[in-house]
């Protein structure tokens, strides 16, 4: 895993935004940037599961949450404007935003894509990607020291057969995170990509349904590097893609 050591209360004070919160990674990270001292921001398309983790936030004494349903396969531009305006007037500034959710799509040979999942995986994976990334930047730019994580995959650098949309749609999402990266980079926010590696979630089963989910790690287990690149700490990294794993 990558090291680091996690001191308490390390985002303390800080505002950050968790894509694809109501599971999997974006709940763990949720949870995790909670228990350290941070206000979350609750993205996710599913209200219930939302609620579940605002509790679960509460009951342990964390800060207080918020939730934001959206779902990006059906979200407009305005929606993403009307987001960043929310948080300008309730929190004042964004100190963070981890870009988590995905789709998968389907696993498949090329030539058998069909070309509603290739749009569905593109329009979540990409075009979501960037207008949220968008409107989210000037309120990034308010903070000292802001960190934009953006998502990739082990597919995201090296194509890999049948994984089609998605391996395509990851490279799309490091070129975006380098782009950015190199437009801002005199700027305080620094914008970097995560490559968690085989963990055990919704999205990994659906991949590899017969795998033994003793032998990869949860998500809990790769927390180090999403906190890094959370904290002060990291305010030197910028333009890397980062494994969680080593």
């Amino acid at each position: 895993m990558f090291d680091y050591s996690i001191t308490p209360q390390i985002l303390a004070n800080k505002t950050i935004l968790v894509t694809g919160a109501g599971a999997g990674i974006g709940r763990q990270a949720a949870l995790t940037y909670a228990e350290l001292g941070a206000t979350v921001i609750l993205l996710g398309k599913t209200v219930a599961k939302l609620e579940t983790v605002y509790d679960e936030i509460l009951d342990k004494g964390y800060p207080e949450p918020a939730i934001v349903p959206l779902d990006f396969k059906g979200a407009t531009k305005q929606n993403y404007i009307d987001l960043a305006a929310t948080i300008a007037n309730q929190f004042g500034q964004l100190d963070g935003a981890l870009l988590n959710a995905s789709m998968l799509g389907e696993l498949t040979p090329f030539n058998q894509i069909h070309q509603q999942i290739w749009q569905d995986v593109m329009q979540v994976n990409v075009n979501a990607q960037f207008l949220l990334t968008q409107a989210l930047i000037p309120e990034l730019l308010k903070a000292d020291n802001a960190s934009l994580v953006f998502t990739s995959s082990g597919v995201g650098n090296k194509g890999k057969a049948y994984w089609g949309a998605y391996s395509v749609s990851k490279f799309a999402t490091e070129g975006m995170m380098q782009v950015i990266t190199d437009e801002y980079e005199n700027s305080t926010l620094r914008i970097n990509a995560i490559n968690p590696g085989a963990t055990n979630t919704n999205m990994r089963s659906s991949a590899y349904p017969a795998e033994n989910k003793a032998n990869i790690a949860s998500p809990a287990d790769i927390m180090p590097l999403y906190v890094y690149l959370m904290a002060d700490d990291s305010k030197a990294v910028n333009g890397q893609r980062l494994n969680a794993q080593g």
